[in-house]
């Protein structure tokens, strides 16, 4: 197993994770713990794996200086379009995790790590440079695809054949990670290193719904009843994404 680059898919990803609802509610939880506890004052951001920028526009319209490092120039260049068309500035870096460290000199305020680890062969290995290019005092926001939620799903459609065989990865042109993460195993990889300070489950419901009943209600009612329940003791941990917002020890 490899890293997996989204060079072929930028458009897919674009229509599949922020073309409806999934993506609402995604942004709206990310969105909502960082205002918790970002302090008014401008930022320097690095937001690795960034994508096609949705995370980083929303922290450079707030007056942030926002770092985009990305390894596939599809969603490079789609990140660099959103950001002209919103008349915001940024630096865009064409790069793997594995080649920051080589290429930045001083650690950043804020590191957003969403939706990356998943797709890592080994998604511990980025833990140090996480750690390395976190200023002290500053936060990472790390966001995983949570292999609970994955069990859960599959229990719920019968999958025990999948799960038996403990067959967690997507197909090869899936937008479905190859590599859920079990968040106690995350923990303790965490520990000592990081002080975990918020918690919330990304979809703690939207994903279970009957899709009928999903095409029923109104958005706003949707994104209001998952930030309300996410960080529920009952509902948190079934999100299909875990947000974690954490502080180097």
């Amino acid at each position: 197993m490899s890293d997996r680059h989204f060079d072929q898919l930028a458009t897919r990803f674009a229509e599949k994770i922020y073309g409806g609802a999934k993506g609402a509610i995604r942004l709206a939880v990310l969105q909502a713990d960082l205002l918790e506890v970002l302090p008014e004052r401008p930022l320097r951001v690095l937001d690795i794996g960034a994508g096609l920028g949705h995370m980083s526009l929303w922290l450079a319209e707030r007056g942030h200086h926002v770092t985009l490092a990305e390894p596939a120039a599809p969603m490079l260049e789609g990140a660099r379009q959103r950001f002209v068309d919103a008349g915001q500035e940024a630096t865009f870096i064409q790069a793997p995790w594995q080649e920051l460290l080589g290429q930045l000199t001083e650690p950043y305020d804020l590191v957003l790590c969403h939706a990356v680890l998943e797709w890592l062969a080994e998604p511990h290995t980025i833990l140090p440079v996480l750690h390395q290019l976190t200023a002290p005092g500053g936060w990472l926001s790390l966001a995983f695809y949570n292999r609970d939620a994955l069990v859960y799903r599959n229990l719920l459609k019968g999958h025990f054949r999948k799960l038996r065989n403990n067959d967690m990865a997507g197909e090869k042109q899936s937008l479905t990670p190859q590599q859920p993460l079990d968040p106690r195993e995350l923990a303790a990889q965490l520990e000592g290193v990081w002080q975990v300070e918020s918690q919330s489950g990304v979809r703690v419901f939207h994903d279970y719904m009957p899709v009928e009943f999903q095409s029923r209600v109104e958005l706003a009612q949707l994104l209001d009843m998952e930030l309300a329940h996410r960080r529920h003791p009952a509902f948190a941990g079934l999100g299909r994404y875990l947000h974690w917002i954490c502080r180097p020890l």
